[in-house]
C-alpha cells in the first residue's frame, strides 16, 4: 500500500483490501523488526558486491563474496533479496567460429579427449581465438588457459588471423609459466597447425594437442571463457575503435578475470587466489651432513 500511496486514496485501498484505516496508520507506524533492519544492512553489501562485478554476479557468486567477508547468511536469502531488488546476474551465450582446418596440413594428435582435467598447475593449457567487434572492424583475441586454475596464463590482440597471433599468446604463457613438458590443447584450425607453431611448440618443449576444427566440445574451457568475456564484457560495450578494446580485455583479463572473478569449479575462488590456496610447496632440503 506504501508504494500506491500516492495515487490513490488511503481509506479506498483499505475498503478494497478490507482492512481497517486505523489498523493500516498503526501498521505504518510500526518500527521495523530486527530481520527486516538486517536485511536493509544485508542489502547494501549484495547491492555493493553486484556493482564491484560490473553488474555481472547473480546470487552464488555475490554469496561466495560475502562469505568470504565473514558474513553469515543463505544462499537462497541472498537471491531473494536480489529478486526483490531487481538484481540479476548475466547469461552466457555461444561464440562464433573463428578457427578453419587448411586441408591436408598436419595436426598433432588429440592427447586430451575431452577430458579436461589436471592434477597441477602447467600440466595442461587450451588454447582458442575469439573476435571483438569495433566500430573500425574486427580485433581478434588468442588465449592460453589453464585446466587447473582456470587463469588466462597467455593472451594476444591482432587485427588478423595469422600464426603469428596465437604464436604471441603462447610466447607470454611461455615466459609468464616456464612449464616443464606442458600439453597444449586446442582445435585444428590454420593457426595451430601451421608449421612455424609446430616448431615452436617442439623448441619449448609443449607437446600440442588438437580436437575438432570448431567442434566447442572438443575445447569446452576455452569456450567457457569466451561466453563468460562475450556475456560480461563485450556484448555490453560498444567499442568505438580497436584501442579502446584493447584496454578493455586488458583490464578484464588482468584486473578482473584473473585476480577476481569466482568460479564454482574452483569453490567459488578466483584463478588467481585458488593458486595462492593451493600452491605447491617445493620439498624441504635436508642439510644434514
Amino acid at each position: 500500500m506504501k508504494a500506491n500511496q500516492a495515487r490513490y486514496p488511503v481509506n479506498a485501498m483499505c475498503r478494497l483490501l478490507e482492512v481497517s484505516t486505523a489498523g493500516f496508520y498503526a501498521w505504518l507506524r510500526r518500527p521495523l523488526s530486527r530481520r527486516a533492519m538486517a536485511n536493509i544492512e544485508l542489502m547494501t553489501h549484495i547491492r555493493a558486491e553486484h556493482a564491484r562485478s560490473r553488474g555481472t554476479y547473480g546470487a552464488p557468486r555475490v554469496h561466495a563474496e560475502l562469505v568470504a567477508q565473514g558474513r553469515q547468511v543463505g544462499r537462497k536469502r541472498v537471491a531473494r533479496l536480489m529478486q526483490q531488488a531487481g538484481l540479476r546476474g548475466v547469461s552466457r551465450r555461444h561464440g562464433t567460429r573463428t578457427t578453419w582446418r587448411t586441408p591436408g596440413a598436419g595436426a598433432a594428435p588429440d592427447l586430451v579427449r575431452r577430458n579436461f582435467k589436471a592434477s597441477g598447475p602447467d600440466r595442461l593449457w587450451v588454447a582458442d581465438i575469439t573476435y571483438v567487434p569495433t566500430w573500425t572492424g574486427f580485433l581478434y583475441l588468442a588465449v592460453v588457459l589453464d585446466v587447473w586454475s582456470r587463469r588466462i596464463v597467455g593472451w594476444a590482440m591482432a587485427t588478423h588471423l595469422r600464426t603469428e597471433l596465437v604464436l604471441s599468446a603462447l610466447e607470454m604463457a611461455l615466459a609468464q609459466r616456464r612449464p616443464r613438458e606442458v600439453i597444449h590443447h586446442s582445435d585444428k584450425g590454420s593457426q595451430y597447425t601451421a608449421i612455424g607453431f609446430g616448431l615452436r611448440c617442439k623448441d619449448a618443449g609443449v607437446r600440442p594437442s588438437t580436437g575438432t576444427a570448431g567442434d566447442c566440445y572438443d575445447n569446452a574451457m576455452c569456450e567457457s571463457f569466451f561466453a563468460t568475456l562475450e556475456c560480461e564484457l563485450i556484448d555490453r560495450h560498444s567499442f568505438p575503435n580497436q584501442a579502446e578494446a584493447r584496454t578493455a580485455i586488458f583490464q578484464f583479463i588482468e584486473g578482473w578475470y584473473n585476480p577476481h572473478r569466482r568460479h564454482s569449479s574452483l569453490n567459488y575462488l578466483s584463478p588467481v587466489d585458488f593458486e595462492r590456496c593451493h600452491a605447491v610447496v617445493p620439498p624441504a632440503v635436508s642439510l644434514a651432513a
